[in-house]
């Protein structure tokens, strides 16, 4: 596939929209998907005034629509990256926000895959990458609600992974750590457009990203090797340092007790409330 045509959604912010740079800088044939009109002028411009040549489509993944049309592309590579993140602890959230963060993250990125998946069974080929997260591996206080759609991602890409094998087609994740792109603190704000609720046990407005936040710079070239098929790995977190802690906090449900720490605060919850938004990792 020299001449391979790769879908980036969720392509007008973040990281899908640094990879999507590189990669049109790169000389790749890219399409890059963004969720509403407003930015696709937006990244049209920016791309002119990098001299770069890249196709912007607007492709919410959530519509019906904009997942018929974008089936009429021929595509080698989709790297389902659109995403949101919902903070709030799960005893607090509305169902509305719960269920809206299930669907974006889980539910449409299947939906769009479906019919792309079907197309690359008739070729024989084709690679489907998955931007998932540290979050869908392991889990932090008041970010349940964006772990769990990941953690249902990552059993989606798994099962994929096995049931496409078959016809040629690989399919990766990409697992990025605590990045500060602004995605982590931008979680720690959706509360505000909760409904009141006076029952409420959590205040979010003491709480905060609970982790330091890395360059989000770091992401761009180990993403883009997976997206080239030039890592056959199909798990990739970045930054590898995080593997071990990931595996550590894993193998600790093994042994975890019902009744551990009960009657104390978790520390993890204690740092939500002692750390800084937005602090870099060597800040702290």
């Amino acid at each position: 596939m020299s001449e391979e045509t790769i879908l980036i959604t969720g392509a007008g912010t973040g990281f899908g929209k640094d990879i999507a740079f590189r990669l049109a800088e790169m000389g790749k044939n890219v399409i890059a998907s963004v969720e509403a009109m407003s930015q696709v002028s937006a990244l049209e411009k920016e791309a002119r005034e990098k001299g770069v040549s890249m196709r912007i489509e607007k492709l919410d993944i959530t519509n019906e629509k904009d997942r018929k049309k974008a089936w009429e592309w021929d595509v080698d590579v989709l790297v389902n990256n659109a995403a949101i993140k919902e903070g709030g602890s799960l005893v607090d959230i509305p169902e509305e926000n719960l269920r809206r963060q299930f669907d974006v993250n889980a539910i449409s990125q299947i939906l769009l895959t479906q019919k792309f998946a079907r197309k690359m069974i008739q070729k024989k080929q084709g690679r489907i990458v998955f931007t998932s997260s540290v979050s869908g591996l392991m889990v932090n206080p008041f970010s349940g609600p964006y772990a769990g759609s990941k953690y249902a991602l990552e059993a989606f890409a798994d099962t994929l992974s096995r049931e496409l094998q078959e016809f040629n087609i690989e399919v990766a994740t990409i697992n990025p750590g605590p990045y500060l792109t602004g995605f982590n603190d931008r979680e720690f704000e959706t509360w505000k457009d909760w409904p009141e609720d006076p029952e409420r046990v959590f205040n979010m407005e003491e709480i905060s990203f609970p982790f330091e936040q890395y360059d989000p710079k770091e992401v761009v070239e180990p993403a883009i090797k997976v997206i080239l098929g030039e890592t056959k790995q199909y798990r990739n977190v970045v930054p590898e340092s995080m593997i071990q802690q990931v595996k550590e906090q894993a193998e600790s449900l093994w042994t975890k007790q019902t009744d551990e720490g009960l009657g104390q605060r978790n520390e993890m919850v204690q740092k939500a409330y002692d750390i800084d938004p937005a602090t870099k990792a060597e800040d702290y």
